[in-house]
């Protein structure tokens, strides 16, 4: 397969791009968790329970996979739980730690919302190469890094925002 002649694009353009692909991003999972009776928190977990599958997370793991306490996933299994989303069951190789598995019912749920999403993505993908795939794949995974360290930052107070703001339209896209 070959890929289709792309228009030329520089850096700044390509980020101006994704941050309107974040902020719609943004908005969308708002509207999505709205929808489902959730925050965008506890959206964000129950995708990461839903896309473990047959391999349920342990409560630790699902902390670290987005980047908060123990104590405040606890919160989201709370809410999980009482929602349905979500159950908590011990894990087989260690009592003291319990795994996350989705409520299939809800799991059903989040798919019917999703799925056509998902679909049009890939009708999107199937206009691209296998390595141009590969190419945006790689990105997405390198970004995901990039976002973690920058999150990382901003919380220990190293990129504290000046006290005056810039002008308007001197920041983003």
């Amino acid at each position: 397969m070959q890929g289709k002649p792309r228009p030329a694009a520089t850096a700044a353009e390509a980020l101006s791009r994704m941050d309107q692909f974040v902020a719609l991003g943004i908005v969308g999972q708002q509207e999505v968790a709205q929808r489902l009776g959730l925050n965008v928190t506890d959206l964000t977990c129950l995708g990461h329970v839903l896309g473990a599958g047959e391999n349920p997370l342990a409560a630790g793991d699902l902390a670290e996979l987005v980047d908060l306490t123990t104590g405040a996933v606890t919160g989201v299994l709370n809410r999980l739980e009482k929602a349905g989303y979500a159950r908590r069951r011990p894990d087989p190789a260690d009592r003291r730690r319990v795994r996350v598995v989705a409520e299939p019912a809800a799991a059903a749920r989040v798919f019917a919302v999703y799925q056509p999403f998902y679909d049009r993505l890939g009708t999107l993908f199937a206009d691209y190469t296998p390595d141009e795939t590969a190419v945006i794949a790689d990105f997405f995974e390198r970004a995901a890094t990039e976002v973690r360290a920058h999150c990382a930052q901003v919380r220990s107070g190293e990129l504290d925002a000046p006290e005056a703001l810039p002008p308007a339209g001197t920041m983003g896209g």
